[in-house]
């Protein structure tokens, strides 16, 4: 049976014959077990995050494990852990294809099955597809699956992270569908494989024997599901699992979009070639009944560097979209795109093609995908519109060697890869998390500290950053580290030319995003015994990394002069030198001048809003000083009322012309 099948009927609508007839047990005890995949996987990632030794996954929390049915059921994804939600919507295919290929007649009790192949299995080469099949007896019931991110899988970058790698055979190492154990025993010549091309396989060690124990984990907790309540009744919780998905999602589509035909629209500023390129993201939705087409014909062709990602990836974006627009409540399953059509034809950078059409950033793109969807359905979602978030995790990595020759990699931890989301009906966008797609934590401090010789001075939010409305959005972060050692920087910027933070149902926007360098001659912290000031004049002699900047003074500036990230493709550093990255600011929710001004009083004591900004923005005029009395700010009432109806006024009007 395809589990991928549209039921007839909703789940909530079975009499109990009917629901037991569909899934072989009563309502209750398919609950049970349905709850209870959910539990192992989420059980699985919280022990394997405890268990981990790298970074990226110890801090980053960059893994996820799902439960695949077997072949008869489509190997369809049933439970996903609470992890990174971008893997999710490609599981489905990684399983399949991987398994497939290996063929499923040639799998047995103890295997672990590996692929890391992006047009195989979506993402990046760092992330490898762990499937350990799950059997009782002699049949396969499924699969547990740990999608994991490895720290270097090779490639001409340590740890990967670069949009300047132009094909795969410079990506990193690629592995079609393995074994890497069997009879759960290792298999030494893959480990051989793996490590011969990994700069850092003293980490990779430890991190796969943790994700192998982990599916061990998942697949005595499984068994003992299937022990207790059978092998039928098992394969009914995974199909129940995603038939409610599927219902919760179709009745959304059809109750919250209006039928009709939408557009929208993103931006990556270029790739790492050169800037003679933007790349543009449209999407088109037609929705009629309960069903949705997703178009992104008119995208533009893949990236001549890694920036692209894959039709998997696209779609999972997709999937996410709409579940954070209009069914946020049931739990992530391959029932989400039953009644949703994603077509883009090959060869775009939301679906490359290999050799050229090489894979590495791709969630730059998924995240501007989820930014396309919500501008075109924002238009006729009215309040339950979103707006944007920072647009780009602008992922900085930097390499060297210490004083007694060994090697050290900081990957994704000093840049701007958290920032602000946009607000919406429900309050203020938080000011420093990941964007939507990648539901990570964020690395401490003390532990990027002592990864690497880097400090990090500041990590603040930028005031009159977040986009103005009645429910503000999150602020930019502003983020500087000082070098300590000779470095050698990869920076990828890619959404700066414009702000990524759009705003929603009537909000501002947020502001643009910049990078900056400021070598030890400009700032000397040491000598200085201070931080990197911020006020303007300290830009005019910085490096610009990338960013809309005013020429000369080199301070963001909208109608300014682009900085291409790429124009430099490895930053060399002395010691001292600092890096400060800004990120752009998330969109705002509703007309800013119906905010409460205590709000905007509140806003401006805490330095979110400036008491210009506050003026400007809101219509709210405040007297005092936040930085020597903020408790003393005062709201000049009559003052505040002129100007809001100086602001409605001008709004009517241009609504009119």
């Amino acid at each position: 049976m395809d589990i991928n099948n549209t039921a007839p009927v909703a789940v909530r609508d079975l009499d109990e014959p009917a629901f037991a007839g569909r899934y072989q047990a009563d309502r209750f005890t398919i609950s049970v077990i349905a709850n209870r995949m959910r539990y192992v996987m989420q059980h699985v990632c919280t022990g394997l995050l405890r268990e981990s030794f790298s970074p990226i996954m110890r801090e980053w929390f960059d893994f996820g494990a799902a439960l695949n049915g077997p072949p008869e059921l489509n190997y369809a994804l049933s439970a996903f852990g609470d992890s990174l939600i971008i893997f999710a919507g490609a599981m489905e295919p990684a399983v399949r294809n991987t398994v497939e290929e290996y063929r499923p007649r040639h799998l047995r009790p103890g295997d672990l099955l590996i692929c890391n192949d992006p047009y195989r299995c979506g993402t990046h080469v760092n992330d490898i597809a762990f499937i350990r099949p799950i059997y009782h007896g002699e049949r396969l019931m499924g699969f547990a699956t740990i999608r994991a991110h490895q720290l270097d899988i090779g490639g001409t970058v340590p740890a990967g992270f670069s949009a300047g790698k132009r094909n795969v055979y410079e990506n990193g190492l690629v592995i079609p569908p393995m074994l890497l154990y069997r009879d759960d025993e290792p298999i030494a010549s893959v480990f051989t494989l793996i490590f011969d091309n990994s700069r850092f396989p003293q980490v990779l060690l430890p991190d796969i024997k943790s994700i192998f124990q982990s599916l061990r984990l998942a697949e005595r907790l499984l068994g003992e599901t299937i022990d207790r309540y059978g092998e039928d009744a098992f394969f009914g919780a995974m199909r129940y699992n995603t038939d409610v998905s599927a219902d919760a999602m179709r009745e959304a589509i059809r109750t919250k979009i209006p039928d009709g035909v939408y557009e929208g629209e993103e931006i990556i500023d270029a790739d790492a070639v050169d800037d003679s390129l933007e790349y543009r993201i449209k999407i088109t939705i037609s929705k009629y009944g309960d069903a949705v087409e997703v178009d992104l014909g008119g995208t533009s062709g893949q990236a001549r560097s890694s920036i692209n990602c894959s039709a998997f990836d696209t779609m999972t974006a997709v999937s996410v979209a709409l579940k954070l627009l209009i069914e946020p409540h049931v739990p992530f399953s391959s029932g989400y795109a039953r009644n949703i059509d994603v077509v883009v034809p090959p060869g775009t950078i939301l679906s490359a093609t290999p050799p050229d059409g090489a894979i590495m950033m791709y969630f730059e793109c998924s995240h501007l995908v989820v930014a396309a969807v919500c501008k075109a359905l924002n238009k006729v979602l009215g309040a339950d519109a979103i707006g944007g978030a920072h647009g780009s995790g602008m992922v900085h990595v930097a390499t060297g060697r210490r004083a007694d020759g060994t090697p050290w990699v900081s990957a994704a931890e000093c840049g701007g890869e958290k920032g602000p989301w946009g607000a919406s009906k429900a309050g203020d966008g938080d000011s420093y998390t990941v964007e939507r797609l990648i539901n990570a934590m964020d690395v401490p401090v003390e532990s990027t500290e002592q990864g690497s010789p880097v400090l990090m001075m500041r990590r603040e939010y930028v005031t009159d950053s977040g986009g103005p409305g009645l429910y503000r959005g999150g602020a930019s972060v502003r983020r500087d580290t000082c070098w300590l050692t000779p470095a050698d920087h990869v920076s990828t910027p890619l959404h700066s030319k414009a702000t990524a933070g759009f705003g929603a149902n009537d909000g501002g926007a947020g502001a643009v995003a910049a990078t900056w360098i400021f070598p030890r001659e400009v700032f000397d912290v040491e000598a200085e015994a201070d931080l990197l000031p911020t006020d303007p004049g300290i830009y005019r002699e910085s490096i610009p990394v990338s960013g809309m900047l005013h020429p000369d003074t080199k301070v963001p500036d909208p109608g300014g002069e682009y900085f291409y990230f790429g124009r430099v493709p490895l930053w060399h550093t002395a010691p001292g030198a600092h890096f400060r990255y800004q990120t752009g600011g998330g969109g705002g929710w509703g007309h800013p001048w119906k905010r409460d001004p205590e709000r905007v009083r509140a806003d401006v004591r805490d330095e979110y809003v400036s008491i210009s900004g506050a003026l400007r923005d809101y219509g709210v005029v405040i007297t005092g000083d936040p930085a020597l009395d903020p408790e003393g700010l005062r709201i000049d009432v009559e003052a505040t009322r002129r100007a809001r109806e100086q602001m409605c006024d001008q709004a009517g009007q241009e609504g009119k012309e």
